[in-house]
């Protein structure tokens, strides 16, 4: 659902004090999105995180395929910050690697998939017709096809598919079926910008009609495309976590947060750490990006009251 732009809350915001100084869009939305709180906060938890995924490794002296025999299904110690397997494998290395691939596929899929989503909605928009109605059966077609079955099956390591990294294919199996709802809204949205003046006045003018789909179309959708980036990562990092959890997803010896609370699944009440560690991880990983969505959201309606108005300067020496 994409928001209402309000122009005289817009021009409101954009005032600076009593000048006639109008400040960029851009800055207007990074201003609302630093007001709210939450955002900020989930914005810190996330970036936390990603640091976490690549620098965690200088907290331990030990790696995932490392064992250690002295120490085989133990709690957090000085030795194991967050303890150990029952192989006796540093649980925080395994955190490590674990949350670095769960970003990773979150963060590949989400960019492509509104990549592909607004190239492919955007195209169906401005060309219509005969080329709207194929690329729309084909859209709808794609839609029907049981998404848990190709992951099983691509996954299986079957074919020429073996040799390939499992987490690699399930980037490829998600980002198949992870644009397609996308695709779809963009194309409405696009075809209501077709009617604009201005769009009409390049086509007449002779503008290329790839100059008008990346100039005109998709910047005037961008908000949307900004939102579906931050879900399409949420639903992501869910996706992989749910498909390893049932075995079909991520396969050893890759590592990710699925696989880790999968395994550790039948043994919550013998090791707890195993299981409580990573699924605090996941938690705070995509509660973090559904608070960051939640304030662009806001940041993006010029309307929305939830974070706030900017103070100008006239309103400060009232106060005083």
């Amino acid at each position: 659902m994409t928001n209402i732009i309000d122009p005289i809350a817009e021009i409101d915001e954009a005032r600076v004090g009593d000048q006639d100084v109008v400040i960029g869009k851009s800055r207007i939305i990074f201003r609302r999105f630093m007001r709210n709180r939450t955002a900020v906060a989930g914005l810190f938890i996330f970036l936390a995180l990603f640091l976490f995924s690549i620098f965690g490794g200088f907290l331990t002296s030990w790696d995932k395929d490392t064992l250690d025999p002295l120490n085989i299904g133990m709690p957090p110690s000085p030795d194991h910050l967050l303890g150990t397997t029952q192989a006796g494998i540093d649980l925080m290395a395994l955190i490590v690697d674990g949350t670095r691939t769960s970003i990773l596929i979150g963060l590949i899929v989400g960019g492509l998939s509104v990549l592909i989503s607004a190239v492919y909605g955007c195209t169906m928009a401005f060309f219509g017709g005969k080329v709207d109605a194929t690329m729309l059966f084909i859209l709808e077609a794609l839609i029907m096809m049981p998404a848990i079955l190709v992951v099983a099956v691509a996954t299986s390591g079957s074919g020429g598919l073996k040799d390939l990294p499992s987490w690699l294919l399930l980037v490829v199996v998600l980002l198949f079926f992870s644009w397609m709802g996308t695709a779809r809204l963009v194309r409405s949205l696009s075809m209501s910008l077709m009617q604009r003046d201005y769009v009409k006045a390049a086509k007449y003018m002779g503008v290329p009609s790839r100059r008008i789909v990346w100039r005109h179309l998709v910047p005037n959708i961008g908000s949307l495309l900004v939102l579906d980036f931050t879900r399409g990562i949420t639903g992501a990092i869910l996706a992989e976590v749910a498909f390893s959890f049932i075995g079909i997803g991520i396969k050893l010896p890759d590592v990710s947060l699925g696989v880790l609370i999968g395994q550790a699944t039948g043994q919550v009440s013998s090791f707890p750490w195993m299981f409580w560690v990573p699924l605090t991880v996941m938690f705070l990983l995509t509660g973090s990006l559904a608070m960051m969505n939640d304030g662009l959201r806001d940041a993006f309606d010029p309307s929305s009251s939830s974070i706030g108005r900017a103070k100008t300067k006239t309103a400060k020496r009232v106060n005083k």
